[in-house]
């Protein structure tokens, strides 16, 4: 309970912080509360919990959807979109556009983990979130499912098609860019070829590099898009969005002309092991 209390206290000195910078209306989720040792959004939405029906990335048994990226598209589109849309606009190549989105997320967010930034082992900020305290401080911190939502949600704002994928304790982003001669390596999205792995959580990283232990792996990924329809908030609250009933998309690297395609097993293997892995790091 010191944690959670500790927890409140962080989340909404920052939340008064932001109100007084005249930045509040980035926080499509501005009001936080606790039950039941969870930090939830007035979009019904688990901050501290990436798995079950009302987690935000909606993790179960049979898929996910990366919900909290949605907070931050369509009609609730803020900050990071407004980033997304800037850059596009000082960039007319689309590839420099690429590498500039990717760059500024990489440089401007301080790689931090949820324990030493809140005080508990998972806290997940949405985009707007995260791009308000860029906006207003210059430099923003978050760890990796963070740093994927503000990438993913800044592509799209800047034309690109993106999607977050879900790995082992860990979250990166594709953005569809066929024509990157600097990628080593690229993958194919629901048979579609051309999606390059963005990376952010390394200083030294560029574009399209690759982790070693994810070269010719399936991954389970799910392109991101404004579904506000399903977030129109009646009065009382809103409930979550239905995880899918099927497993997401998966991702099969490309390297040198050979293709391996996805196989549904490995896809459900892949996101039982992801949930263990959240589930146990959790109860740590």
């Amino acid at each position: 309970m010191k944690k959670v209390g500790v927890l409140l206290g962080l989340v909404f000195a920052l939340l008064a912080v932001v109100a007084t910078a005249g930045y509040t209306s980035a926080f499509p989720s501005a009001g936080f509360y606790e039950s039941g040792g969870d930090i939830s959004d007035d979009w019904e939405i688990c901050r501290t919990r990436a798995f079950g029906a009302d987690g935000f990335y909606q993790i179960t048994d049979t898929g996910f959807r990366p919900v909290i990226a949605f907070q931050s598209l369509g009609e609730q589109a803020d900050a990071a979109y407004s980033l997304g849309e800037q850059i596009a606009g000082e960039y007319a190549d689309p590839l420099l556009r690429a590498e500039a989105i990717f760059y500024f997320v990489r440089d401007r967010v301080e790689y931090t983990s949820d324990v030493e930034q809140i005080g508990s082992e998972e806290f997940a900020w949405n985009a707007d979130e995260l791009a308000t305290t860029i906006v207003e401080g210059g430099i923003g911190e978050g760890d990796c499912e963070d740093m994927a939502v503000l990438l993913a949600v800044m592509y799209r704002a800047a034309g690109f098609r993106s999607a977050i994928m879900l790995l082992p304790e860990h979250t990166a982003v594709l953005v569809y860019l066929p024509e990157y001669k600097k990628a080593t390596i690229f993958f194919e999205l629901g048979g579609e070829p051309g999606w390059v792995w963005a990376e952010a959580t390394g200083r030294n990283n560029p574009l399209g590099w690759v982790p070693d232990q994810y070269r010719g792996t399936e991954i389970a990924a799910y392109e991101i898009s404004a579904e506000i329809p399903a977030y129109e908030i009646p009065a009382g609250g809103v409930a979550p969005i239905t995880p899918p009933p099927a497993p997401a998309i998966a991702v099969a690297g490309i390297g040198e002309g050979t293709t391996t395609r996805p196989y549904l097993f490995f896809i459900v293997i892949g996101l039982f092991w992801c949930m263990s892995l959240f589930r146990r790091r959790r109860r740590r």
